[in-house]
C-alpha cells in the first residue's frame, strides 16, 4: 500500500491518503501527529528513553500537500529529553508539538497489581466490523472494530483500530505512532453529535503513555463532554490486547455545520 508521507531530510511529501472527515483538502489529525511521533523518535537521546507524553497543537488546518519538519532539543537530561517538533507549509507553521520522553528502565513494584489495567470491554476479534471507516482516506486506511457503540454513533463507545497503511515510505510504524493516529479519532468514537449536521474538529491532541503498547489493535474506549459555549472534550482510554496502558484527551471546536 502507499504510504500516507514520503520523507527527504526535512521535505514531506503527502499522499491523498492523508485527507480527514471535514475538508478533503485538510489532513485528518491522526496524520501530521503520527509524522510528528516519527520526527521526534528520531532525535537521539544519550541513553534508551520512550516516549511519555506528546502534545500536538493543530495551529491551522494542515493542508494535504508538502511539509517541512523543524525540531529542537528544549531540555536534555539524564532521566527525560523534551523536544518541540513543528511541521510548516510553504513557511507557515501549522502544527506544533512538544514530546516527553522517559529514561526506559525495568522496575520491580512491590505489589504485582501495582500497574495493572486490566480490559473491560471484549477483545477485536470480537468486535464487529466498523463500516464508518470509509469516512475519509486516512480513516480507510485503518481497520476498526467496535465492541461498543461505534465510530461516529451518538453515545461512548468503545473501538478497535489497527493501522494497516504505512505513515513514512520505508520506516516501520512505531507502537507510539499506532497509538498517536488511533487517539486523534476520539471525537468520532465519543461522538454525542450528528456527524451529518455538527462538527467537533479537535484544536489539540495530548497523549500520555504509562508503558508502551504492544501489537497491532489499539482501543480507544473513549466518552465526550460538551458544553453550551461551543467548547467540549473527548477523553480515551487506550489499551492493547493486554491491557490499558494511557490515556487521550482533546479539546473540541463545536459548531453547527
Amino acid at each position: 500500500m502507499e504510504a500516507v508521507f514520503r520523507v527527504d531530510g526535512n521535505r514531506v511529501a503527502t499522499s491523498e491518503h492523508a485527507a480527514g472527515p471535514w475538508d478533503p483538502s485538510m489532513q485528518h489529525g491522526g496524520a501530521p501527529s503520527s509524522l510528528i511521533v516519527w520526527a521526534a523518535e528520531r532525535i537521539p537521546t544519550a541513553q534508551p528513553m520512550h516516549i511519555a507524553r506528546l502534545t500536538v497543537d493543530l495551529m491551522r488546518p494542515v493542508p494535504v500537500a508538502p511539509l517541512t519538519i523543524a525540531t529542537e532539543v528544549l531540555r536534555e537530561g539524564r532521566k527525560i529529553q523534551l523536544c518541540m517538533v513543528r511541521l510548516l507549509a510553504e513557511g507557515v507553521e501549522v502544527a506544533r508539538a512538544t514530546v516527553l520522553k522517559i529514561r526506559t528502565q525495568p522496575v520491580t513494584f512491590p505489589d504485582k497489581t501495582i500497574g495493572a489495567a486490566p480490559l473491560d470491554v471484549p477483545l477485536p476479534e470480537t468486535g464487529a466490523v466498523d463500516e464508518a471507516g470509509n469516512s475519509s482516506k486516512f480513516i480507510q486506511g485503518l481497520t476498526l472494530r467496535a465492541v461498543r457503540g461505534g465510530f461516529l454513533q451518538p453515545g461512548p463507545g468503545a473501538v478497535w483500530f489497527r493501522a494497516n497503511r504505512p505513515m513514512v515510505d520505508g520506516a516501520v510504524t512505531s507502537q507510539a505512532m499506532r497509538a498517536v493516529l488511533a487517539a486523534d479519532c476520539s471525537n468520532g468514537v465519543s461522538s454525542e453529535l450528528d456527524f451529518k449536521t455538527w462538527s467537533f474538529i479537535n484544536a489539540d491532541l495530548t497523549v500520555t503513555f504509562a508503558r508502551e503498547p504492544v501489537g497491532d489493535w489499539i482501543l480507544l474506549n473513549s466518552k465526550m463532554t460538551l458544553g453550551a459555549d461551543g467548547a467540549g472534550v473527548a477523553i480515551s482510554r487506550l489499551a492493547d490486547t493486554h491491557g490499558y496502558f494511557g490515556e487521550a484527551i482533546q479539546c473540541l471546536v463545536v459548531e453547527p455545520r
